[in-house]
C-alpha cells in the first residue's frame, strides 16, 4: 500500500510516517501540508515529495492510503475529501472538536469503500487490557468508579510546539490532547455517560487549558474522572478501577488487584500480562493489506467526540453538561 501524509501539523507526526516506512507493507509515497514551509521541511527529512495541491494526491489512484495529522480543526476539510477519493484513512484523535462536525466525517467515511482507523494506543497496551480483561471477567464485580491520570510537563518544560495552544487549531488545550486517552479508555470501559461536570485551568498562562480534570456520571452510581495536563512532572500514568468485588491499580508499567474471588481480597501483583499488540497504525496496515477489519472506527472515534464536547462545554458554562 501506498501511503502519503496529509498534514505534518501533530507532534506524531513523525512517529507514524516512521512505523509506515519501516513496514514491509506499506511505502511512504509523499506529503502535503497547507503550511508549505512545514511540509517541504518534513518531506526532505524524510526523503518523499512534498505536494503542492491536495488534490492531486487524491487524484493519484496508485496512492491507496493516507495518514491524516494535519490541525486537528483541519479534519473536517481533508477527512471527507479523503474518503471521497476513496482512500484508507489513519487519522490521529481527536476526529473532530465537534459532534456535528464529527457527524459529516463519519458520513463521509461510511460512503466509502476505504478502511478507516483512529489512533487509539493505550488500548493495545498490555496492563490496560489486563485491567479490561479483570472488568469483562467480573472479577472486580459491578464497576462503581475509574480514574485515568495521563499527564506529562510538555508545557512546564517548553517542549510542546506553540501551535498545541493554539485553539483555532486544536480546538482546546490539554484535554483535547493529552485527556483524550483517558477519554476514550472511559468510553472503552464503561460506555457513554449521563453528564460531566469539568475543571480546566491555566498553569502557565497560555490560551488554552494546560491541567484539567473532568468528572463523569454514567448512571447507576458509577462515577469516573479523567485527569490530564501538561504541568505534571514525574507523575506516572495511572489507572484506577472499583468494583463490589475488587479493584485494580495500573501503575506505571505494572498491574495491582485484589479480588474476591481470585486473591481472597488480598492485594497481589499481575505477572502474566497480555501479549503486546501492534500499535493502531500497524493494525491498520495489516487491515488494508490483508482486507480485515480495521481497529478503532467510527463509533469509538464519535463517542470521543462526545465527550470531548461534554467535557469543553461543561468548563465553558460552569454547569454539568447531559449527554
Amino acid at each position: 500500500m501506498k501511503v502519503a501524509v496529509i498534514g505534518t501539523w501533530h507532534v506524531h507526526t513523525l512517529e507514524y510516517a516512521e512505523a509506515i516506512q519501516a513496514n514491509p507493507k506499506s511505502e511512504l509515497a509523499c506529503c502535503w501540508d497547507s503550511n508549505a514551509e512545514r511540509g517541504k521541511a518534513f518531506a526532505e527529512k524524510m526523503g518523499i515529495p512534498f505536494m503542492e495541491s491536495l488534490d492531486d494526491i487524491l487524484n493519484d489512484a496508485s496512492i491507496d492510503s493516507v495518514q491524516i495529522t494535519t490541525a486537528t480543526t483541519e479534519h473536517i476539510k481533508v477527512i471527507p475529501a479523503c474518503a471521497k477519493a476513496g482512500k484508507n484513512i489513519f487519522t490521529e484523535k481527536v476526529i473532530a472538536t465537534t459532534n456535528t462536525d464529527a457527524n459529516i466525517i463519519a458520513d463521509a467515511i461510511k460512503s466509502s469503500a476505504g478502511k478507516f482507523t483512529i489512533s487509539f494506543p493505550h488500548k493495545t497496551f498490555p496492563t490496560v487490557r489486563a485491567a479490561k480483561k479483570l472488568m469483562d471477567d467480573g472479577k472486580l464485580g459491578k464497576i462503581t468508579y475509574a480514574r485515568v491520570r495521563n499527564v506529562h510537563n510538555g508545557s512546564t518544560a517548553n517542549w510542546l510546539p506553540e501551535t498545541f495552544y493554539d485553539a483555532a487549531e486544536t480546538g482546546g488545550g490539554a484535554m483535547m490532547d493529552l485527556g483524550a486517552h483517558p477519554m476514550y479508555l472511559l468510553g472503552w470501559f464503561l460506555g457513554e455517560p449521563k453528564s460531566i461536570v469539568s475543571v480546566f485551568t491555566k498553569v502557565t498562562g497560555r490560551a488554552v487549558e494546560d491541567n484539567a480534570v473532568s468528572l463523569f456520571d454514567f448512571g447507576d452510581g458509577v462515577i469516573a474522572v479523567s485527569e490530564t495536563g501538561f504541568v505534571s512532572e514525574g507523575n506516572p500514568y495511572t489507572i484506577e478501577i472499583s468494583g463490589t468485588e475488587g479493584a485494580v491499580l495500573v501503575h506505571n508499567n505494572t498491574v495491582e488487584y485484589s479480588s474476591r474471588a481470585d486473591t481472597d481480597g488480598k492485594w497481589v501483583t499481575m505477572e502474566n500480562l497480555p501479549s503486546p499488540m501492534p500499535l493502531p497504525v500497524n493494525q491498520w496496515i495489516d487491515a488494508v493489506t490483508d482486507n480485515t477489519q480495521a481497529p478503532y472506527g467510527l463509533d469509538e472515534a464519535l463517542l470521543l467526540t462526545k465527550f470531548m464536547v461534554g467535557a469543553y462545554e461543561a468548563t465553558n458554562t460552569g454547569k454539568a453538561y447531559n449527554f
